[in-house]
Parts: C-alpha cells; structure tokens; sequence
C-alpha cells in the first residue's frame, strides 16, 4: 500500500542555515495494516505524514501510495489522488462551521461532483457504521469532541480511500473518547480492510495499532510489531522500547 525509499526533507535554501528534518527514510506499510509512527516533538513523523498525504513535497527519495509515485504528481493529477485515495484525520478536527456535520461528511465527495443521490446514501452509510446519523443535521458547534472527532472519521472515509492517515487524532480528546475513536480506527481497519497509518506520542493510542515505527531525528530507529499480544502486553512493550529508544 506504502513504499517509501530514501525519503529525505530539507528545509531552508541552499544559501541560508537548512534543517533536515527526514534522512533517507526506507519502510513500507501492507494493504490493510494499522501501523503507528512514534517520535518525540521534532523528530519528523508528521513531516512524515505530510509527505506521504501530499500536503508537503520531500526534497528527495520517493513515495508510493497504492502503486501511485506522489512524488511525480502535480496539479489536477494530485488534486485527483487525494480525492480519491486519502483520508486523513487532524487533531483539531478542521471541520468547517458553517456547514452541517453532513455537509461537512460529504465535502470530499461534492468536490469530485459526485451525484446528490449517490452522495446522500454514502453519507448515510457511514454516518450509520460510525453511529452519528443522528448528528446529521447538528453544526460543529453542538457537537462534543469525541463527537466532532467522529464526524471527521466519517469525512475521511466516506471517499473509500486505500488509506486513512491521523495526525494525533486522540490529542484534542478526553480519556473516554480517545478510547471511542480507537475502537473506531481498529473497526475501520479490520471490517473495511483500509489501511491506517497513525502519528502519535501516547503510547496507549499506539498500542491499538499492529506495528510501530520509532523515529528519532528524521530516521527509523527502531520498529516493533505487536503479534499476537493483547493489546495491554503490547502497550507495556511500547513503554519499554520508548525507555530504550530515548535514553
């Protein structure tokens, strides 16, 4: 699903002080994994994410998302592969307050002109599976975190994107609903078979996933995976390989 060679970013002109903030970075992700990047604040995982959603260009190496080199896409072309095979959750939730948590649920597929009729049964579909059809008609504003949170999880894969990336997604929530859009992430992952690649610093978040990718400054240091483990075994291998990596 993911193949990333050599992936480098470099930040700053050529005459000026430069920060590299990735150094050749080499990893794949397979079709239908829940794989977590880990890193302390400046390590590079959400440049990391930026590179692989298209939101940023890297200075070097290359990116292949469900056989598509991003790296060589520009323009419409680029505008048209984030459409239709992204999805991406942020930690702020960006929804759009003047719209309704349906207009906002149907956004990427207005964008692509998709038909009122078919948008409206997709739209419905998912509000169903993520249990906010209820909150169809309700504006940001009327909604709680978890619950915004929940509507943006909609938006991001009402499009049937090969991936769903989250940017610290739990970050702006409490306990309870952290835990509530987890479940949600692991549900997607395993009953829509979609492959989700999660950027966080808390390890219980990262203890849902199946493998994890340790990155200290701009490179892989370390990579663990979870088996057959339950999930609370592997979150204590996580504490201990975060002992380990950052000492």
């Amino acid at each position: 699903m993911v193949n990333v060679h050599n992936l480098e970013k470099t930040y700053g002109k050529a005459n000026e002080r430069q920060y590299k903030a990735l150094k050749g970075l080499d990893f794949t992700v397979e079709a239908g994994e829940f794989v977590g990047i880990m890193g302390a604040s400046g390590s590079g995982k959400t440049t990391l994410l930026n590179m692989l959603s298209t939101l940023d260009v890297p200075t070097k190496g290359d990116v292949v998302v469900n056989g598509h080199d991003v790296t060589k896409m520009r323009g419409n072309q680029l505008a048209d592969f984030r459409a239709q095979e992204v999805g991406f959750i942020f930690q702020d939730f960006n929804l759009l307050e003047s719209l309704t948590a349906e207009e906002n649920i149907g956004l990427p597929l207005a964008l692509k002109g998709t038909p009122s009729r078919v948008m409206d049964q997709a739209i419905h579909e998912v509000a169903t599976t993520l249990s906010i059809a209820d909150l169809l008609q309700k504006y940001p504003a009327e909604l709680s975190g978890g619950q915004k949170q929940r509507v943006a999880a909609a938006r991001a894969i009402v499009h049937h994107p090969s991936i769903l990336m989250g940017d610290e997604p739990t970050g702006a929530l409490d306990s309870t609903s952290a835990r509530e859009l987890l479940d949600l992430l692991t549900t997607i992952n395993q009953k829509q078979h979609m492959s989700v690649l999660l950027v966080t610093h808390d390890p219980f978040s990262a203890s849902f996933c199946q493998r994890i990718l340790f990155i200290k400054d701009g490179q892989i240091g370390s990579e663990i995976k979870r088996g057959e483990q339950d999930r609370s075994a592997f979150y204590q291998q996580i504490l201990n390989e975060l002992g380990t990596f950052n000492e």
